[in-house]
């Protein structure tokens, strides 16, 4: 029998659901299958947790630490100190969001003063004016589910997994948001998820701790202009230049400019349209990038977990809500799965009038009775025929099918849809059935009206999507029109080695509204790098 008497130990377990439903089921487990004396395991740590759903027999993946007459560490997560910059010399962050929000932090982290403005309002205020989409059929156009504190994030779902991992840490980004508030199985998951129901307390603490750093934050503050130290013109329009010192901003509120000064982080988020044409007319370069477009999918989440776990049942008493992800490749386009929203929400996510936009959401306990996904189509600036050269081909692009969609849903922000099979068999649906999108539905022929770049690629995804998994086709599911804001549809042209602007000095394009990013985890990072970069330009230009 082996000595376990005071031991720290790392095991990999492969268990039942109900096994790793709670610590006294995997002590039991422990004692039983390595010999552990029960009464002697003082805690099980899961350090890292997934879900094998491939066959029928569903086992739950987990890596432990074990504790024998061992007390565990006080803390699952390693909290940063942020030290007192009220004196330190400052560097402007432009947008709440990820990316600004985790710039602040990194900035307060190395020294720095973080000024950061934010177009929108803090997350209380703007809980309201999302609240009156639904009730008076308006958006305000600064105040909705992309602008204000905490960026699109905040309420559209509060998903951790990226790809991004040779950026940044990925370890680090979550370990702030536990110090926030988060719950630390966010560091265990394989696809960890805070929940839009949580996020908004999570984020006001992150705006205390820059404010009690001696940062400032400026809610509906609307960066309109870059202050440049140098100016020079050519032709009749002007070429901003040189050094950027600065940002002149409107007060919202009161209706006033006001002045900040700086190096400038510009993490405006991918829908600050008014950013893009800015930069535009100012001749500060700027490219068109590729974007993916569709729709979103809405299910009975009931009918997602029968299909996924392989069961009647469905996900029973010890799985969560069912994910799943597709990925095909139609006419040399992906087609795929995003964003994917187990037992969550479809949401109106326009930012501004005569505009029909959607994206999916999920509580904490992805408890209601729905699941959905983006379902998109990749698409370059030469599969909708524009000029390359023109930067802003495909914002237009989105534009245009917003505009249209809003006129398919009768002028309002009811979303036009259409049942999966229907749409795949290219007929309009008699009915709809219950959706969890709250201004409601408006039954309309997708297949018809849809680009035929966008739908026939996602009548043949379908297909082969429900060929992968049997039941998934179906009319019990219904499309939403239209997801058109699954990334920017610019690039803000930065260099590689220190990420600023290619031909403005101090300025750092950071997160997804520069093109860099996609994602809560990938913008925090990329702000990290930015502020980390704006933090030794400062230094090495003497504005310290």
């Amino acid at each position: 029998m082996p000595n376990y008497y005071d031991m720290i130990k790392e095991y990999q377990l492969r268990l039942l659901p109900h096994q790793a439903a709670c610590e006294a089921s995997m002590k039991d487990y422990l004692a039983h299958e390595e010999g552990i004396d029960f009464e002697s395991i003082t805690h099980v740590r899961v350090l890292k947790k997934s879900i094998d759903a491939r066959q029928r027999l569903i086992y739950v993946n987990l890596k432990v630490r074990v504790y024998v007459n061992e007390q565990p560490e006080d803390d699952a997560y390693t909290p940063i100190i942020y030290n007192d910059v009220s004196s330190a010399p400052s560097v402007v962050v432009v947008g709440a969001g990820p990316g600004g929000l985790f710039s602040a932090l990194r900035l307060i982290e190395l020294g720095f003063r973080p000024i950061v403005l934010e177009r929108g309002k803090d997350v209380h205020e703007r809980k309201r004016d999302l609240a009156a989409i639904a009730k008076t059929n308006v958006v305000d156009e600064e105040s909705n589910y992309c602008f204000g504190e905490g960026g699109a994030g905040a309420f559209s779902d509060g998903k951790l997994y990226t790809r991004s991992k040779k950026r940044g840490s990925v370890e680090k980004i979550l370990n702030v948001f536990c110090q926030h508030g988060a719950s630390t199985s966010i560091l265990s998951d394989a696809h960890p998820h805070i929940g839009t129901d949580k996020l908004p307390r999570i984020i006001e603490n992150i705006r205390n701790t820059i404010i009690r750093c001696g940062g400032e934050v400026h809610f509906q503050t609307k960066m309109t202009r870059l202050l440049l130290e140098h100016e020079m013109s050519s032709g009749s329009l002007p070429v901003l230049e040189g050094l950027a010192v600065g940002v002149e901003a409107l007060d919202l509120k009161t209706n006033t400019y006001k002045t900040f000064h700086g190096s400038v982080i510009l993490a405006t988020g991918h829908s600050a349209r008014d950013v893009y044409r800015y930069l535009s007319d100012q001749k500060i370069p700027i490219e068109a990038k590729s974007l993916a477009v569709g729709v979103r999918l809405e299910h009975p989440s009931q009918l997602i977990d029968q299909i996924q776990y392989h069961s009647k049942q469905g996900r029973g008493d010890y799985l969560p809500a069912a994910e799943y992800s597709f990925v095909t490749q139609v006419e040399d386009r992906g087609v795929y799965s995003f964003c994917m929203c187990p037992g969550g929400f479809v949401i109106p996510a326009a930012t501004g009038p005569q505009q029909i936009v959607v994206n999916g959401m999920s509580p904490s306990n992805r408890g209601t009775q729905w699941s959905n996904s983006g379902m998109v189509v990749e698409l370059h600036p030469e599969d909708i025929g524009a000029d390359v050269s023109d930067a802003l081909c495909m914002m237009r692009f989105q534009e245009k099918l917003e505009y249209d969609c809003w006129i398919q849903g009768n002028r309002k922000q009811m979303a036009p849809a259409q049942r999966m099979a229907d749409f795949v068999n290219g007929k309009l649906s008699a009915n709809l059935p219950r959706s969890s999108y709250a201004p409601g539905l408006i039954a309309s022929p997708l297949h018809f009206w849809l680009p035929p770049m966008i739908s026939g690629r996602l009548r043949a995804g379908f297909k082969k999507f429900g060929q992968m998994s049997r039941g998934f086709l179906t009319n019990e599911a219904v499309l939403i029109a239209v997801e058109t804001r699954t990334s920017s549809p610019v690039r803000i042209i930065r260099n590689r080695e220190n990420l600023q602007h290619v031909s403005v000095e101090g300025l750092f394009p950071c997160g997804e509204g520069a093109g860099y990013a996609g994602g809560i985890v990938s913008a925090a990072i990329d702000g990290e790098r930015c502020a980390e970069m704006a933090a030794a330009y400062s230094e090495s230009v003497n504005l310290t």
